[in-house]
């Protein structure tokens, strides 16, 4: 997991530098498509990643994004009208049957079907219209850190040829740079603040939601840590009632107009006694981390999750764990 984690900024630059044709044509594909939605197929942290593009595309494009539950085909049997949408199925080995399944019903429906997988052979890959292979190479630790990052700016990649967006062309071409820098930014004080601690809140809004989604995720998988990410709006709905004296909160703030909603819930819960700590240079009651700023509002919050996967990598290492082989998991999860 640690070399993986340090070799995500050179991942980033051979995807970017050998699949630039690729992306621009599967951009030219949706355009030509014009979809009225897009929908998504995927599981796990692919999932997230797929949550992570559905703000990307609804705050760029406009189009909105929809969530396909595998089940609804593979166990089910339903065959959604699809005709006018483009369908985008993430998996990193492309092997999941039901993900599988679902892609092709939505290709036999008529939509137009994109592949973001790291395997370009794989059964997902021959069945949509389009496979974009993230050249990520082998991924050996369960956790899947570079796989992740390589399939978000694919993604990206994806969106900003569609809607010829060359501001966020530019911000790809830069964020080799700006990975590596993230993965000089310490976060120890988190650390100190999870001693003895076995639950957490991870928070973000927008496009951080989704990698707070894969944050907590990566908390249970390294490091036994019962983690739950929630939206800075939706945890005010609820689950903030359980947070008492020294509770660990971890805010992912990228530097977007959600950036002020999110310090203004820090500040509330800190003032019930939480340990707080945002990512943010904000005047705030919370602990600030240190980030590294990327040149566009959708690429902060990878960076942010780059120098979060050099701190569990080492908590985990610290708590006892071995971060790359978690208990009962496999690296190929699939299911039907």
């Amino acid at each position: 997991m640690h070399a993986e984690i340090a070799s995500i900024p050179d991942v980033v630059a051979r995807l970017l530098d050998e699949s630039s044709d690729v992306l621009r044509k599967a951009g030219n594909l949706l355009r030509e498509k014009d979809p009225a939605f897009l929908a998504s197929i995927a599981r796990g942290s692919s999932d997230h990643v797929a949550t992570f593009l559905k703000y990307a595309t609804e705050l760029t494009a406009g189009v909105p994004v929809a969530s396909l539950g595998p089940s609804v085909a593979s166990i089910y049997g339903v065959q959604l009208k699809l005709a006018n949408a483009a369908c985008i199925a993430i998996s990193q080995s492309g092997k999941s049957p039901d993900i599988v399944t679902v892609a092709e019903l939505a290709r036999e429906s008529g939509a137009l079907t994109f592949a973001i997988s790291n395997s370009p052979d794989s059964p997902l890959a021959k069945t949509c219209d389009f496979p974009i292979d993230i050249l990520a190479g082998p991924e050996r630790s369960v956790a899947a850190t570079k796989t992740f990052i390589a399939s978000a700016v694919a993604g990206l990649g994806l969106l900003a040829y569609w809607t010829n967006d060359t501001d966020l062309l530019s911000a790809l071409d830069q964020l080799p740079r700006c990975l590596a820098d993230a993965l000089t930014c310490d976060w120890s004080p988190l650390a100190d603040a999870l001693e003895g601690r076995d639950s957490l809140f991870v928070l973000g809004r927008g496009p951080s939601t989704a990698i707070a989604s894969e944050v907590a995720l990566k908390f249970k998988e390294t490091s036994s840590i019962h983690a739950e990410a929630y939206s800075a709006a939706e945890v005010l709905h609820g689950p903030v009632a359980i947070v008492g004296e020294a509770f660990p909160v971890l805010a992912l703030t990228a530097r977007d107009q959600a950036e002020q909603s999110i310090i203004e819930t820090c500040d509330r819960i800190a003032a019930q006694g939480a340990s707080v700590f945002v990512t943010s240079t904000a005047k705030t009651a919370a602990t600030n981390l240190p980030f590294i700023a990327t040149p566009h509002r959708l690429t902060d919050p990878l960076a942010l999750l780059v120098s979060f996967y050099g701190f569990v990598e080492a908590l985990s290492r610290h708590r006892g764990f071995n971060p790359d082989q978690p208990p009962h998991l496999r690296k190929v999860t699939e299911t039907i």
